[in-house]
Order: structure tokens, then C-alpha cells, then sequence
């Protein structure tokens, strides 16, 4: 082979392993700096989907290595296949890799046409649509593993984790209304059910990030199981004292995290007034941000003693 025809097979050879799709999501280091974005729930006392698509359209400008979208509807919406639909396709326009963490409104307040609540069948419907494979939505997909991979917690697609720069994400279906307690007898098989999928949950993403080793841990979830919450073991609880369909929840995360080396950031949609800057609250290694319309960008440094930090994206 003569020496210019060599030079250009190895020229051609350079190019090709250089060469990326259009789109197509660079390497980076693991350790190396990077930001994620969150997309407040839009969808309060009525429909909102034009700060829906405008949130979206400001995080798809930004460098993020991928958005999670809280909620899809109001709760005075719909909970037809139709607005399910329209949504998922809304949602995955979004350029950046795009998980959706449910909210109460998406599913718990459905009624039938009798008037019956219908959220059980609403929730595995939204499963079936939103959650079928095990890629986000958005025109980059990111693969994630869903706690349906078990075989004992086949109906929990919703519950997704992935791991990036170091640390692990996850969607955990807590509802803001409570965890969908009921207070009637007899009618909480759907909570109970869920608590035990949830533990079974968080305990394994614990584990998994101890092994590894991680620096931290993102649970997102529509309530706010209250890490912060001062407990008081002198109450007793009473006939008058209302459930509380977190304490489970958060009596593991705290025990969990206190076991845990790295940080541990609890992401939810709790309605709060606008602050003028997003801040992350911390007690020890726990923090807490509520995300409360439009969008906020998270990064994470393994530079900075927080590991987070939080600021608001411009579709305030």
C-alpha cells in the first residue's frame, strides 16, 4: 500500500471514531461537573400546559444532562386516554432526556362516571403509556431500570433510578395528597400495596449506592415526606390524630441516610410561595428542595462541600 493511500485510510479511520450523531450527548468525566433541570408542576387549580411547554422549551437551552417533569395534569382535568396522550407527546418533544415523577393530581382524584374513584385503573394506564420501556422520554433517551424489572413489584414502572456523574436519581410514586391515605376502612389496599413496593425500593437504591460507593443520592417525589420535621415520640397517636401516610417513608430515608456516606437530596413538588431564589435546605446530609412551577436547574460539584446547588431557570 503506497504511503499516501495509507495516510488517507488512516485519516478516514480518525474521522469515523470522531464522528457522533447529531444530538448526540458527549462524554464526560465522572466526577466532572454537570447540571439537571426540574420542571415544577405547572398544573395547579387549573390547566396550565403553555408554562408547560414554555419551561420545557427554556430547559431544552440550557446545558442539562437531562430534565424530570413533575406531573403531568391538574387535578381538574381530564383523566381521560386523550389528555394521557397528549401530554406524553407534549412531554416528549423536550430535546433533553425527560423522566416523569407522577403527582397526586395525575391519578388520585380520578372518578369513573358514577363518580367512583377510578385511580388505581387511572395509575396502570398511565404506567402502560408513560412507562412501558425502559427509556425516558425526550429526543435523547436515557436508559433507566424500573422496579416492574422485579418480579414481585411488576406493576410499579413508575419507581425508575440511573446514575449519573457519580450519583443515583430515582422517581419514588409519593403522592402530595397524603400518600393517598384513605381514612375509610377497608379502602387503603392501594397505599398499603405501594408502601411495601416503596420500601422495598429505597432500601435497594441505599444499597446499591453504598456499593458503589456514590457521592449521592436524588429522590424525587410529589409529597414531602417531611426529612426535616422535628419528630415527637411523646404523642400519641389517637382516634382524633390524623394519619400521617408518610411517616413510613420518612422514618426509613432518615434511617437510610444516616447510614449513608454521600448526601441525600429530597426533590418535591410541595405548593410554596416563590422564593426570589431556589435554596436547598440541609440537616446533616439530608436536603430538601420543593420545585413549585416553572423550572429550576440543579448542579452537582464534587467540588463544593453541598454537592448541590440550586438556581431558578427563567420561566418564573
Amino acid at each position: 500500500m503506497s504511503l499516501r493511500r495509507s495516510g488517507l485510510t488512516a485519516a478516514l479511520l480518525a474521522a469515523a471514531l470522531a464522528w457522533q450523531p447529531a444530538g448526540a450527548a458527549k462524554p464526560a468525566r465522572a466526577d466532572a461537573p454537570f447540571q439537571f433541570g426540574v420542571l415544577g408542576h405547572a398544573f395547579k387549580a387549573t390547566p396550565d400546559e403553555a408554562a408547560l411547554k414554555q419551561a420545557i422549551h427554556e430547559a431544552d437551552q440550557a446545558d442539562l444532562a437531562f430534565v424530570v417533569a413533575t406531573g403531568i395534569k391538574a387535578d381538574s382535568e381530564s383523566c381521560s386516554d386523550k389528555l394521557y396522550a397528549r401530554r406524553r407527546d407534549l412531554l416528549d418533544d423536550s430535546e433533553r432526556p425527560l423522566i416523569v415523577s407522577l403527582a397526586a393530581s395525575d391519578w388520585s382524584g380520578c372518578k369513573n362516571s358514577l363518580g367512583r374513584s377510578n385511580a388505581i385503573e387511572r395509575l396502570n394506564r398511565l404506567r402502560e403509556l408513560f412507562f412501558a420501556d425502559d427509556n425516558s422520554l425526550g429526543a435523547r433517551k436515557l436508559t433507566l431500570s424500573r422496579l416492574s424489572a422485579s418480579a414481585k413489584f411488576r406493576s410499579y414502572a413508575e419507581n425508575a433510578h440511573w446514575e449519573s456523574g457519580r450519583i443515583l436519581f430515582a422517581t419514588v410514586n409519593l403522592p402530595a395528597n397524603n400518600n393517598h391515605f384513605l381514612r375509610e376502612a377497608g379502602r387503603n389496599s392501594e397505599f398499603e400495596d405501594r408502601l411495601v413496593a416503596n420500601r422495598s425500593w429505597l432500601q435497594r437504591l441505599f444499597a446499591m449506592a453504598q456499593r458503589k460507593k456514590l457521592d449521592g443520592i436524588v429522590l424525587f417525589s410529589d409529597g414531602d415526606v417531611g426529612v426535616q420535621m422535628e419528630e415527637d415520640s411523646s404523642l400519641l397517636p389517637s382516634f382524633n390524630t390524623k394519619q400521617d401516610g408518610f411517616a413510613g417513608p420518612r422514618r426509613q430515608i432518615k434511617m437510610l441516610a444516616k447510614k449513608f456516606s454521600g448526601k441525600v437530596l429530597l426533590v418535591d413538588t410541595r405548593r410554596v410561595k416563590r422564593a426570589a431564589d431556589a435554596a436547598i435546605a440541609w440537616r446533616d446530609n439530608l436536603g430538601h428542595l420543593s420545585v413549585n412551577g416553572g423550572w429550576v436547574q440543579i448542579g452537582v460539584d464534587r467540588s463544593r462541600p453541598a454537592l448541590f446547588e440550586a438556581s431558578n431557570g427563567a420561566a418564573r
